[in-house]
C-alpha cells in the first residue's frame, strides 16, 4: 500500500455495482464520485428525493466513467429499508460495494420512525437492517465488501444494554458514541459470519478522522444554538481535513486488494483527525465478541431482520 494513498491507486471498477448511503453530500458523495469515476455503476440512496437527485446531477456533470442514479432510502424507517431492499433485488443480479455510510450527529433526542433512538436507530439499526435484507445478493456477488462508516469518537462508547433507546437519560454526545462503537462490533461480527459460513465477502470498518462535513452541524442548529453553529464553523475551518480527504479512508477500505477482513481504516496523524488512510485499531470494547454477539440477537429482535437463515439458505459466491 503507498504510504499517501489516494484514488490514483484505485482499480478499475468497470462492471462493479455500489450502494452509497447518504450520498447527497459530504463523505458519501465524494465517496460516490470517486468510484463512478473509476467505472462502477453507483446507487445514491437518500432519503431526501431532490437532494438525492441533485447529487446524482451533479456527479454526471463531472462525466465520471461509469453511471450513478437514485434510489430513495430512509434509514430512520424500517419499512422504508426494506422497500429500498425489495426494489434493488427486482433491478440487480449483484452488489459488489456497499457502503453504510450515512449517519446523524449528536442530535436532540429524536425517536425513529419504529421507535429507536434516532443516532442508534438510523446510523446502527438502519444499516444492520440494510445490510441483511440485500445479503442474498451480497453472499452470490463474488468478493463482495461491506464498508460501515464508524468514527474517533467510537472511544468514548459504551453499549448500554439496560437502556439501548436512552430513554432514562439521553446524551446527545453518549448515543452517537454508542452508535459508532455498534458500527464496529456490526462490522466485526460480520466478517465473523462471512469466514464461518465459507464466503468470499468481507466486511470492513473505516472512519474519516475530523472531516469538514455538514454533519457536525446539524445538532447545534436543532437546538437553535447560534454560539455552537459558530464554533463548529471555526473548528471545520481551522482543524478539519476537506471531505474529499476524509472519503479516502472508506475508498481505500472498499477498493484496496491489500484491504483484509475485518479490518478499519483511518487517517494516520495526529490521534487519527486528519491524514492520509492507514489500517487503525479500535478500541477494546469493538473487538468483544460476547458484546457484539449480544448486540447482534438484540438488533435481529428490534429490526426483524434475521441474518443466519439466509446464510444457510444462500451459497456462497463462486471465487473470481
Amino acid at each position: 500500500m503507498a504510504d499517501n494513498w489516494t484514488t490514483d491507486a484505485m482499480l478499475d471498477l468497470t462492471g462493479k455495482i455500489a450502494i452509497v448511503t447518504g450520498a447527497n453530500s459530504g463523505l458519501g458523495y465524494e465517496t460516490a464520485l470517486a468510484l463512478a469515476q473509476k467505472g462502477a455503476q453507483v446507487i445514491v440512496a437518500s432519503r431526501d428525493i431532490n437532494k438525492g437527485q441533485e447529487a446524482v446531477t451533479k456527479i454526471q456533470s463531472e462525466r465520471p466513467k461509469g453511471s450513478v442514479s437514485f434510489m430513495q432510502l430512509d434509514l430512520a424507517n424500517l419499512a422504508s429499508v426494506r422497500s429500498f431492499a425489495e426494489h434493488f433485488a427486482k433491478q440487480y443480479n449483484q452488489l459488489d460495494l456497499l457502503i453504510n455510510n450515512a449517519g446523524v450527529m449528536a442530535i436532540p433526542y429524536r425517536t425513529t420512525a419504529d421507535g429507536f433512538e434516532m443516532q442508534f436507530g438510523t446510523n446502527h439499526l438502519g444499516h444492520f437492517a440494510l445490510t441483511g435484507l440485500l445479503l442474498p445478493i451480497i453472499l452470490r456477488t463474488p468478493k463482495a465488501r461491506v464498508v460501515t462508516v464508524s468514527s474517533i469518537l467510537h472511544k468514548n462508547g459504551h453499549i448500554n444494554f439496560d437502556d439501548l433507546q436512552a430513554k432514562n437519560n439521553y446524551n446527545q454526545d453518549t448515543a452517537y458514541s454508542q452508535s459508532k462503537l455498534a458500527n464496529l462490533l456490526f462490522t466485526y461480527e460480520l466478517q465473523r459470519k462471512f469466514k464461518a459460513h465459507g464466503s468470499d465477502a468481507i466486511a470492513v470498518a473505516a472512519h474519516p478522522g475530523y472531516s469538514a462535513t455538514n454533519l457536525q452541524g446539524v445538532g447545534p442548529k436543532m437546538t437553535g444554538s447560534v454560539l455552537k453553529q459558530r464554533i463548529m464553523v471555526v473548528m471545520n475551518a481551522v482543524l478539519a481535513q476537506s471531505a474529499v480527504m476524509g472519503a479516502l479512508p472508506t475508498l481505500l477500505a472498499a477498493t484496496s486488494p491489500t484491504i483484509h477482513g475485518g479490518e478499519y481504516v483511518g487517517p494516520k496523524g495526529f490521534q487519527e483527525m486528519r491524514g492520509y488512510p492507514v489500517v487503525v485499531k479500535s478500541n477494546t470494547e469493538s473487538y468483544s465478541e460476547p458484546t457484539a454477539q449480544k448486540l447482534w440477537k438484540v438488533s435481529e429482535e428490534l429490526t426483524g431482520v434475521q441474518y443466519e437463515a439466509q446464510f444457510h439458505q444462500q451459497p456462497a459466491a463462486a471465487h473470481a
